[in-house]
């Protein structure tokens, strides 16, 4: 096994990790792994590999784990489940989600529930927009655990707040297809 020790601040590498450590393995064939350890990013790479496809593995495992732990501090301070209440009880009549969550995974939509369940999920694309239009996704993903479909009525709902309009098209302007966040 062969360990490199990049730089925090090489090309393209995220900020986030105080040590970034490369540990390259012939055993290994295809399979490319990260982890963090203690202040470090450990990413496990095969031998073979060429110093520029290091790089673009190295730099986008850093990006995925950068992601994840933004996601879990976003998920750990409470501020998503309180502004959904918030919502729920101005707008909702105080319907409540068993959880309520960022997610890294959701790449098609802005977000989804599961009304069965009383899950909701919101892609973490959606934190870096204005609180107008997360609340807009957030106040349309819990009208859904009173109306599971985009009826009318579930229109009638999610148009008791405010800025709905003017949330869909900031939405629709950055690429989300029209009726369905």
């Amino acid at each position: 096994m062969v360990l490199n020790r990049l730089p925090v601040d090489a090309p393209g590498i995220e900020r986030e990790f105080d040590r970034i450590e490369v540990r390259r393995s012939a055993r290994r064939r295809k399979t490319i792994t990260a982890e963090i350890v203690g202040d470090a990013l450990v990413v496990s790479i095969p031998d073979r590999m060429t110093h520029a496809e290091e790089q673009q593995w190295v730099t986008r495992m850093a990006a995925k784990l950068s992601e994840r732990r933004r996601r879990d501090r976003l998920n750990t301070d409470g501020a998503l489940r309180r502004r959904a209440d918030e919502l729920a009880d101005r707008y909702l009549d105080g319907i409540r989600p068993r959880d309520i969550a960022w997610t890294e995974t959701q790449r098609s939509r802005w977000g989804y529930c599961m009304p069965d369940a009383s899950v909701i999920r919101l892609s973490l694309a959606l934190a870096e927009y204005p609180g107008w239009v997360r609340d807009y996704v957030i106040v349309h993903e819990l009208a859904h655990l009173v109306e599971p479909d985009h009826s009318p009525a579930f229109w009638r709902l999610v148009g008791r707040y405010g800025l709905t309009e003017r949330a869909r098209g900031f939405l629709i302007a950055k690429g989300m297809e029209e009726g369905s966040p």
